[in-house]
């Protein structure tokens, strides 16, 4: 039997939800567009925009390295297909929850995040 899903820990939900190719006309979420989950889109704010190197990411989100890994790559590749192949990027779902620090401008760590990563951030 399979171990249950641990839930990702994110400093706060997505400021956006949706990206588009400017060309792109649908309201409707179609087979083609691309789902990002939340604990995927935190992944890459956390490594791609803040700098934490993957173990970082992992102790902030309560999870393994390996598991960081794997949701970075998977997230990595769907950014990829909406870009290249000009899908729509839809950002929703995944197992997550958010904590209850403050969270000033919506890009960096919660002030809760930062008192807990102080020292090891780049």
């Amino acid at each position: 039997m399979a171990r249950p899903q641990r839930s990702r820990k994110i400093c706060s939900e997505p400021k956006y939800k949706a990206f588009a190719p400017l060309s792109y006309t649908s309201d409707e979420v179609s087979d083609e567009d691309v789902v990002l989950s939340v604990d995927e889109y935190e992944t890459i704010r956390l490594i791609d925009l803040i700098g934490l190197t993957q173990e970082q990411c992992a102790k902030h989100m309560g999870v393994s390295r390996t598991t960081v890994t794997e949701i970075y790559d998977r997230a990595r590749h769907k950014v990829a297909h909406m870009l290249i192949e000009g899908r729509e990027l839809i950002i929703d779902g995944g197992n997550y929850s958010v904590c209850n620090g403050h969270h000033p401008d919506g890009a960096g760590l919660c002030d809760k995040c930062m008192s807990l990563m102080s020292g090891s951030i780049k």
